[in-house]
């Protein structure tokens, strides 16, 4: 399909990314098959805009048996194998594993095509002698070049990731001063028409600058912990309009990335006290503040010390509403945070409070405060944690947005930052569920108003 060109490719790619049509409509727009656009998403997607531009070469070996590894250990299809790889054609990958089938490796070796050169080396008498100072001083030119081209291919390429071509340009582009470009894209191991390509696009403004800024922005705000669809609901927010695969794929430009995704503290200790029935059920859902409240022990493990949080999470909007953090799991823990939580109930309000059948809850102490303040203890199923679900996310979140995220200088240093990733959490973390508002947000702005 050479009638194509590359902008027209990236005309039909960029309007099925911005939900302008399918596959098979486009197809039928454009008169080809809906595979094709399929091919040069995927390329687009994994390779950016290079993934685009026809290239021809001499895959080695290795690389074909990279890439066959590839396809049989991870189950990709021949069509995203190929995106990943930037392989032109999926046929390709198809033809090269029937040949190691049926004919074994030496298949796989590239051959020479056309009738075989008869020309005699002519440029034999003009390479210095090996050994002589002109070989030497030769030598060390292209070591200096080579030296040259990697440390800036480094620093270029530190942010993104990865080793693009656009990042061996820029390189190129920057050296060709000191150096021949026939010997830095020899180094730099890309044709010649690829340098080009991207040296005429090089000095063109980037239509996405600003966008990119914002972006950069936000996931530094909070501190990697947002993909690109909560950047993309942020963005909204600052009244730029972007479909969610673009926003992926300029993080992925700018080398953004998700950084998130835990020794759970279980303190059932057999029957303690009188257990109280699962009253919750798992519905976690309610439309009023002080009517469902869960609640758990977990535990960190940093320089040689445990730290225990007991939180209490109001069901209606997420929103952690008490709090405790001790060097022991004592029953002072959970009677501390109950005290602070009783603090939000207002006259008439009637309360669920779901736990475990951890120990603490389990303790007539615990059990009598709930009762003068007419609180309805409930209690999750032994070994069942799905009955508590809420809290367990909750805990994967911190653990994830924090613990694992973070690197601490010492215990009293993580917990400023448990006690600030809690007040990120209640203030500035939006939720799809609370219409895209942070919990306190939601409760301010939405339940006031109802």
């Amino acid at each position: 399909m050479s009638k194509f060109t590359f902008e027209k490719k990236l005309e039909m790619v960029q309007r099925y990314l911005n939900n302008e049509g399918g596959y098979k409509s486009l197809g039928k727009i454009y008169g080809i098959s809906h595979n094709l656009i399929k091919k040069w998403v995927l390329q687009y997607q994994y390779n950016g805009e290079e993934g685009l531009i026809k290239s021809y070469t001499n895959y080695t070996v290795q690389f074909k048996l990279d890439v066959l590894n590839y396809l049989n250990e991870q189950g990709t299809s021949l069509y995203e194998t190929a995106a990943i790889f930037n392989i032109s054609a999926p046929s390709t990958i198809l033809d090269w594993k029937l040949k190691l089938e049926t004919q074994g490796l030496d298949a796989l070796k590239s051959k020479k095509k056309g009738r075989p050169s008869m020309k005699k080396e002519t440029k034999k008498s003009t390479q210095p002698v090996e050994g002589s100072l002109e070989a030497l001083q030769a030598e060390n030119e292209r070591l200096r070049m080579e030296n040259a081209y990697f440390k800036k291919v480094e620093c270029f390429s530190s942010n993104a990731g990865k080793i693009t071509n656009k990042i061996k340009a820029q390189v190129i582009f920057e050296l060709k001063d000191e150096y021949e470009v026939v010997d830095l894209v020899e180094v730099a191991d890309i044709p010649r028409s690829t340098y080009y390509y991207w040296e005429k696009r090089l000095n063109q403004p980037d239509k996405y600058e600003k966008l990119k800024e914002a972006i950069n922005e936000i996931y530094h705000e909070h501190k990697g912990r947002y993909g690109y669809r909560r950047i993309t609901k942020e963005l909204k927010k600052r009244g730029y309009q972007h479909d969610p695969k673009t926003i992926n794929r300029l993080m992925n430009e700018i080398g953004l990335k998700c950084l998130v995704r835990m020794k759970k503290y279980r303190s059932y200790k057999g029957n303690v006290g009188k257990i109280a029935p699962n009253v919750l059920k798992r519905d976690f859902s309610t439309e009023k503040m002080n009517q469902k409240w869960v609640t758990d022990v977990t535990e960190f493990h940093l320089f040689g010390e445990k730290r225990y949080l007991s939180p209490v999470l109001d069901l209606c909007n997420g929103e952690i509403i008490a709090y405790i953090v001790m060097k022991r799991p004592v029953y002072k823990l959970v009677g501390d945070m109950l005290d602070q939580a009783i603090e939000h109930l207002q006259p008439g309000d009637q309360v669920t409070l779901h736990s475990d059948q951890g120990w603490h809850y389990q303790m007539k102490q615990y059990q009598k405060t709930l009762e003068q303040h007419q609180i309805t203890q409930s209690m999750s199923r032994k070994g069942n944690c799905l009955d508590n679900a809420v809290m367990e996310n909750f805990f994967g979140l911190l653990k994830s947005e924090l613990l694992y995220l973070q690197e601490f200088d010492s215990i009293e240093h993580f917990e400023r930052e448990l006690a600030d990733y809690i007040y990120y959490y209640n203030h500035k973390r939006i939720k799809a569920k609370l219409k895209d508002l942070s919990p306190v947000e939601y409760r301010t702005q939405v339940l006031k108003v109802a």
